[in-house]
């Protein structure tokens, strides 16, 4: 239920059929939407495709139900499943169940794909075979027969990922969580919903199992209680190696990552190794080009105020931003004073340019700040007014939202569009 567009639909799909499944592809969108995932599918052995709606004999007739996590709680067709007699599951549980590595699981409002990553190339320096999947983007399911009981698996996980999770199902034997900010009060009931979600890593753990908590995060710090596991003390950041990427977010990111990587017993200097080897994430606070002088971050992944914030006040010079996209029920002010503060102009566009508009200008009445109807308008008001050694950076704080399909598309045409700028004259 639910193809998607970042392959863990495609890989559930296609693993179930070649265990032998008969499987039924259903998707509220339709063949041009899901055109990139379909591609992936045609030459696997699937029995049917239902797109541009879900048909009620689907769910009625189904075995096993592999849910999107983009699917909200309560959905009538999932609960019509259930009462038939269906298993309701998920492409991270069915990895869980099957996976005989050693599992890695870091959770978080911002900053989990970046502390993932991190974890893994420690691990990788310390000699370790290590697979990294999960929210990040990449699915593990389809590498299971790879995948031994010497390994370590590292998974990204949602908080919609989380709360698909069935009361049976393995969770990871080390956990870690970054922060926990009000986010995706679109999809959760409430802030207590999304909070008890990112919780369940840890207060479902066994007691020979291992926890990391960000106790510099205010929420977090208050979950001591709640750990099923042994905790495992934070890194200091100061002790933390210089790093390639910017930002202190990034420094208390890498402590995260790094007390998890001493507690399953990496040396320090594969730590040290590990971290210095690291080059960042596409899209996440990424030196893009210099063009004009000017120079481009894509931080387009950044879907959440706090992650915005945070690149504000990672880069040097006069910072001209491009934020905006769909709302998901987040607070605004804290980024409007951010925005007041360190951004030399904004661009705001999507639909939530007014509300932002508001907030920044709440702060600063007379900030250099616009509304525009497109990502192609705020990047030339940007142009426009920057100089040589400005940056321009994309950090949206919003999910993508209309016309695009997902982040990932977004920073391309950001991209392509800064590209383009190239053979404009220099000012």
């Amino acid at each position: 239920m639910g193809l998607g567009h970042f392959g863990g639909g495609v890989a559930a799909a296609r693993w179930l059929a070649r265990q032998g499944a008969v499987v039924t592809v259903t998707d509220l969108a339709d063949e041009h939407v899901l055109a990139e995932s379909l591609a992936l599918l045609r030459r696997e052995p699937i029995g049917r495709l239902r797109l541009g709606g879900h048909r009620e004999e689907d769910f009625r007739n189904a075995d096993l139900v592999v849910v999107n996590p983009a699917v909200r709680p309560g959905d009538p067709l999932l609960e019509l499943a259930r009462l038939a007699g269906a298993r309701l599951t998920s492409e991270i549980q069915l990895f869980l169940e099957a996976c005989p590595a050693s599992v890695v699981g870091i959770t978080g409002s911002n900053g989990k794909s970046t502390t993932a990553a991190m974890i893994a190339a420690i691990l990788q320096a310390d000699g370790r075979r290590t697979w990294l999947g999960g929210n990040i983007g990449n699915s593990l399911l389809c590498q299971l027969d790879e995948i031994s009981p010497e390994d370590w698996a590292v998974l990204e996980l949602s908080s919609f990922q989380l709360w698909h999770l069935g009361p049976e199902v393995p969770l990871p034997q080390v956990a870690v969580v970054t922060n926990c900010t009000p986010n995706h009060l679109n999809w959760h009931d409430s802030y207590e919903d999304y909070m008890a979600a990112k919780q369940r890593i840890v207060s479902r753990q066994r007691a020979e199992d291992l926890a990391v908590l960000n106790d510099r995060d205010a929420e977090v710090r208050r979950w001591s209680h709640l750990v099923r596991g042994r905790r495992l003390p934070l890194v200091p950041p100061d002790n933390v190696p210089p790093l390639t990427i910017p930002g202190e977010h990034n420094r208390i990111n890498a402590a995260c990552a790094a007390a998890a990587a001493l507690g399953v017993g990496c040396s320090e200097s594969s730590v040290r190794r590990g971290l210095r080897s690291f080059r960042g994430l596409p899209q996440r606070l990424e030196p893009m080009a210099v063009i004009a002088g000017r120079r481009f971050y894509s931080d387009a992944s950044a879907t959440t105020p706090e992650s915005t914030v945070a690149a504000l006040q990672s880069l040097e010079g006069p910072i001209w931003l491009l934020a905006g996209g769909s709302d998901k029920g987040c607070d605004f002010r804290p980024l409007g004073r951010a925005i007041a503060e360190n951004a030399r102009g904004t661009a705001l566009f999507g639909e939530v340019r007014e509300t932002l508009h508001g907030c920044i200008t709440t702060w600063a009445p007379t900030a250099d700040c616009v509304s525009t109807e497109s990502l192609s308008e705020a990047l030339h008001w940007c142009w426009e007014r920057s100089g040589p050694g400005d940056a321009i950076l994309l950090s949206p704080a919003c999910p993508s939202g209309l016309p695009f399909t997902n982040y990932r598309q977004r920073g391309r045409l950001f991209e392509d569009l800064a590209r383009r700028l190239v053979a404009q004259p220099n000012r």
